[in-house]
């Protein structure tokens, strides 16, 4: 009887779930309502529109099948309005389909060339040499702030030679701006992210104007490098220049700071394994892999759907590769999900109710069951 009300309990709150107003526990251990999402309610409708998907197999094809939008101005004018957060992330890379996206990524992979990279390590190993040392000397520490989110800032920084006596505010700036794609904006988080993008731009339109009268090293400076385009003459626009920017620090502020926290904590409350990572330092480079498969640096992603699946089967699930358990978190496998496609929210096209788009998508996806991975 326990055993049954207990499955009716996680049934009725997969059933209740909004994402809107995510419950007290779901940002400190989201994982316990993903599994009853996907046992109970994989397909979840939400009010307002769209359906949330907690399946690896279902969340992986709607992000490979080209009827998926990454285009967000219609989902975020109500949200943002006629705003500097606006202007921001529907300029911002990610959220742009081709042609401009492909445009765009080309230019800015052209400037972040593998020279420009390999220029960083250095400074990069003394950084963390650095951080660790005052770490030490310190009786308390707060971890994320003395060492995981200076990282980043430090590192990007430098890529875009922003000069250090201006670095302060960057940390603030990108978590406010960031704070624009909560599901829920508060008037003060609005507020806060569109001073946060005028401050910022307004940083970028000085170090700009200098970098067009003194350019850095094209071999290294990146900033130089996005300003003069590529070699057949194409450039970002003004604004494109200043969001992708933004666009950088954001995406690696947030995500690598993420990373260090989250792979720290699982390193500390799993000893045997960081004594096998002490023991064979080798194994780094796949502990990172396991790292961001188990506790991803994002909890969920929302997609636009350009249009609704026509006929049963179109929508291919595709099964994640890497079955067999990787060194060292092979111990851990067993009891978690790939955390890096945890979720899914794919928002309807504009008229057509929830229900109504969640059942055609419910009759149109080819399921794996959730255990085709575990």
């Amino acid at each position: 009887m326990a055993v049954h009300n207990s499955r009716m309990d996680a049934r009725e709150r997969a059933r209740a779930f909004e994402l809107t107003r995510a419950p007290a526990d779901f940002i400190d251990d989201p994982y316990p309502w993903y599994a009853a999402l996907r046992e109970h309610d994989p397909v979840h409708a939400l009010e307002g529109g769209g359906v949330f998907l907690s399946r690896y197999e279902d969340a992986l094809a709607a992000y490979r099948d080209p009827r998926m939008s990454s285009d967000k101005k219609a989902e975020f004018r109500p949200k943002l309005g006629d705003s500097p957060l606006y202007e921001h992330h529907t300029t911002s890379l990610v959220f742009n389909d081709p042609p401009l996206h492909t445009r765009v990524r080309r230019i800015i992979m052209g400037a972040l060339n593998q020279r420009a990279i390999a220029r960083m390590e250095a400074d990069v190993a003394k950084l963390v040499e650095r951080l660790l040392d005052e770490m030490a000397e310190a009786r308390e520490v707060n971890f994320i702030d003395a060492f995981a989110a200076q990282i980043p800032i430090e590192v990007i920084g430098n890529l875009l030679d922003v000069p250090r006596e201006a670095r302060a505010p960057l940390r603030g700036w990108s978590v406010a701006i960031l704070s624009g794609l909560e599901p829920t904006l508060t008037p003060a988080m609005h507020e806060a992210g569109n001073r946060a993008v005028t401050e910022f731009v307004a940083l970028l339109k000085e170090l700009i104007a200098d970098r067009r009268k003194h350019p850095g090293d094209d071999e290294a400076d990146v900033l130089t490098r996005l300003i003069q385009g590529e070699q057949d003459g194409e450039r970002l626009t003004e604004t494109e220049l200043y969001h992708q920017c933004i666009f950088m620090l954001n995406a690696g502020h947030e995500t690598t700071t993420n990373l260090i926290g989250n792979g720290t904590w699982l390193l500390l409350t799993h000893p045997a394994e960081l004594a096998r990572l002490r023991a064979d330092p080798a194994l780094v480079p796949t502990a990172v892999e396991e790292m961001l498969r188990l506790r991803g640096v994002a909890f969920h992603s929302a997609v636009p759907a350009a249009h609704l699946v026509e006929r049963r089967g179109s929508m291919k699930c595709a099964t994640p590769s890497g079955d067999t358990p990787t060194p060292v978190s092979a111990t851990l496998r067993a009891t978690s999900p790939p955390a890096s496609l945890a979720s899914m929210v794919i928002v309807p096209p504009s008229g057509m109710a929830s229900r109504a788009f969640t059942a055609r998508l419910s009759s149109t996806c080819s399921i794996v069951p959730a255990s085709a991975w575990m």
